[in-house]
């Protein structure tokens, strides 16, 4: 039987207004793009890659 995936949880603190097109981009794949907005996300490299590069613009709500 399968292990169950880790999930991580991520929330918009910061705007995007001003901010480089591949950090909106980054936000758009993390399932953000508004202030406030939460994603539940599969704990993987790549997820916690795009976290590190718009680490001023989000914040992990849970591990």
């Amino acid at each position: 039987m399968a292990k169950a995936a880790k999930t991580i949880k991520v929330e918009q603190i910061g705007s995007a207004i001003r901010r480089h097109h591949s950090q909106r981009s980054t936000l758009i794949g993390l399932k953000l793009n508004k202030i406030g907005r939460v994603a539940e996300l599969q704990d993987t490299p790549e997820v916690r890659g795009m976290i590190n590069k718009v680490q001023h613009l989000v914040r992990v709500v849970g591990e």
